[in-house]
């Protein structure tokens, strides 16, 4: 069996291999002598029919809802809305805690509440002071102190970088406060190790995989984002950018070929299922976005934000990855199912491919759920602790939140398999390169000349009576 892929030099020689077994028998066909197109040009012009408009529409939509920035906000000094400056440790001493936490309330010794624990340790443990150093701002150089507890989750070491929140209107001694870890060089260094591996196996295809993921990055933080904090529907924004991320990584990473237009069509048809369903049952069960400090501070910064469209658009975005990866699975499968075997029709290609695309729904389907589960996983440990029912933690809005994004996902993944298995099935058999030889005279009674095939990805085939066939 060939490769889907064939180099310049073993298709040359396939074709020479080719006419060296067609000379001396006539024939009544002509074939091409380059690479032959995976479907017929009327349904390349089928599915450019479909594509372009759509395309468009995409193209029309991010012009009319460019924001050209994020908006102007003035910040809180609340969570996440504070101005940070980069900071390190200087200078760590060990002190004792009575002397730093002297204006504290003394334990009452219970130790029984994780308040009384905490106070017990505040008062009899070995603190932390840590010397801080302001490393970027108007006040760089600037020192301060601060006191870490003994039970405290993050300890500090010397030369530490640190993340500083800067807080303009407190006391002049109290302006400053550490609020992370600086993780800027293991992050990088993690990205550098992703990216070398996905080339070194990739290759070209692995490097334009990480193109395609920068443009999905930015089209998120230049559009979909700013976007929605500018006013826009969320859900449209997230149709729009999705969208527009679907067209550009799948073309970039598998080429502009009818397999990959396949691929997007059941991606597409798969992510208007999620977004209907999505809608339906975000509405139904009242699920309103706003269920922790940060959609709360999204809730209070922006008001006209519509929190449960944010979270209708955060499950079409987050099914885009997953979607992408079974359409294109499925495609590739059956284009394979028919080169392996041309003579293939649409319902035996259909029934193979539905045979491969259960397992894939299996995987996936469990590899989503137990995503949000991870996710979700201190949330709850919360209600195990509380002993809540079963019951109660499925409605809960914030586990049923999670529950509508896994389901309504699932189901756009599972549809996407047959959907995307019959649109492959239906293009790649709609036709047959190549025609039919006439039987010549002289030839044995019941049996037909083996002509040349000009097979779904290009290369030259043999074929004989029976279905069967050999490389060229």
């Amino acid at each position: 069996m060939t490769t889907p892929q064939q180099t310049p030099e073993t298709h040359g020689r396939a074709q020479g291999q080719a006419h060296g077994h067609a000379q001396g028998q006539p024939h009544g066909h002509s074939h091409s002598h380059g690479p032959a197109a995976p479907v017929s040009k009327h349904l390349r012009k089928v599915i450019a029919a479909v594509l372009i408009p759509f395309a468009t529409a995409v193209v029309v939509g991010l012009a009319v809802l460019w924001p050209g920035g994020t908006p102007a906000n003035e910040r809180t000094g609340v969570g996440f809305d504070r101005q940070t400056v980069q900071g390190e440790v200087v200078k760590i001493e060990k002190v004792d805690c009575k002397d730093v936490n002297a204006g504290q309330v003394p334990p009452t010794g219970d130790t029984s509440t994780a308040q009384g624990r905490a106070a017990q340790a505040a008062q009899t443990g070995d603190c932390v002071k840590a010397t801080v150093e302001v490393k970027s701002g108007k006040d760089t150089g600037r020192t301060f102190v601060e006191v870490v507890q003994p039970d405290a989750p993050r300890q500090f070491h010397v030369k530490q970088g640190v993340v500083v929140a800067y807080a303009p209107d407190a006391p002049h001694d109290l302006q400053y406060s550490v609020t992370d870890v600086d993780r800027t060089f293991p992050m990088a260094l993690l990205a550098g190790i992703f990216a070398l591996a996905v080339i070194v196996v990739g290759r070209l295809r692995g490097l334009m995989a990480l193109v395609a993921l920068v443009i999905s990055f930015a089209v998120l933080t230049l559009f979909i984002l700013p976007a929605i904090l500018q006013g826009s529907n969320p859900l449209i924004v997230a149709v729009v950018g999705a969208s527009a991320i679907m067209l550009l990584a799948l073309y970039l990473c598998h080429g502009l070929t009818a397999r990959t237009s396949v691929a997007v069509l059941g991606t597409l048809i798969s992510l208007l299922l999620i977004g209907l369903l999505g809608s339906l049952f975000i509405g139904w069960a009242s699920l309103t976005g706003n269920t922790d400090d940060n959609t709360g501070l999204i809730h209070g910064l922006y008001p006209e934000i519509d929190m449960s469209g944010l979270l209708l658009a955060g499950v079409v975005i987050g099914s885009l990855g997953v979607l992408d990866d079974v359409t294109v699975t499925q495609t590739s499968a059956v284009w394979e199912l028919r080169q392996a075997d041309p003579d293939m029709g649409p319902r035996a290609l259909y029934r193979a491919g539905i045979r491969i695309g259960r397992d894939h729904i299996a995987s996936v389907v469990n590899t989503l759920v137990l995503a949000y589960a991870g996710a979700a996983l201190p949330l709850l440990l919360l209600f195990s602790i509380a002993g809540s029912s079963v019951g109660t933690v499925a409605t809960s809005e914030l586990v049923a939140q999670e529950i509508v994004r896994t389901l309504v996902g699932s189901i756009g993944l599972v549809a996407s398999v047959p959907v995307t298995t019959a649109l492959a099935a239906l293009v790649v058999s709609a036709d047959r390169p190549g025609t039919a030889a006439r039987v010549p005279s002289g030839a044995p009674s019941g049996s037909a000349p083996k002509a040349p095939y000009a097979g779904a990805f290009g290369g030259l085939r043999t074929r004989g009576g029976g279905g069967r066939r050999r490389k060229a």
